[in-house]
């Protein structure tokens, strides 16, 4: 219980703010929270999963460098797309409208490069180092899911509110912003 309880925290205040708050933020302004929540667990359940068995095994923080430039290439495609924007047949139209797998697929993966190297896989690999395996998933999963559950409920307020021209190019800056900022961390 201590594992879970003081991982839950730690991901928890670390996640507020982070990038993944962010976007989960942004997607939350156009697809149905349900399915951006969804997505979120999955990929963070899979992401923090790898991060306690490498902590409990290794006891050791995996080798970034080369993660965060291609987690910060990605998100620039991310952002590229964004601007883009996307162009759906009806069928895909209406996927997407119900939370379709399509969006379930490209937040889920996202999300699962955002937190590759993260400060969070990373704080969780540490956490199991010394705490119980089980628990510190759980709670490092949970903590991160809670915080980002926050920023859905804030995104889906914003995209009510703004004009979706507005909401796609600050999508895109926040993409842009972070995907340079983790190739700058992998590069240093």
């Amino acid at each position: 219980m201590d594992a879970f309880l003081i991982s839950f925290g730690i991901i928890f205040l670390a996640e507020l703010g982070d990038k993944s708050q962010l976007m989960a933020m942004t997607f939350a302004t156009r697809y149905r929270a349900v399915t951006i929540l969804a997505a979120i667990t999955a990929a963070t359940a899979l992401v923090h999963l790898v991060s306690v068995l490498v902590g409990a095994v290794v006891g050791a923080a995996l080798p970034t460098d080369a993660i965060s430039i291609v987690g910060g290439i990605a998100f620039l495609g991310f952002a590229a797309w964004t601007i883009r924007g996307d162009e759906l047949d009806d069928d895909e139209a209406s996927a997407a409208a119900r939370g379709g797998r399509s969006v379930f697929f490209t937040v889920g993966l996202a999300f699962f490069l955002a937190e590759l190297g993260d400060k969070t896989m990373l704080a969780t690999i540490t956490l199991a180092t010394d705490h119980g395996v089980f628990g510190t998933w759980l709670g490092s999963t949970l903590g991160m899911v809670a915080a980002d559950a926050l920023a859905i409920v804030v995104g889906q307020q914003l995209g009510a509110r703004l004009p979706e021209r507005t909401v796609k190019f600050g999508a895109a800056i926040i993409f842009v912003v972070f995907g340079v900022l983790l190739i700058a961390e992998g590069l240093t």
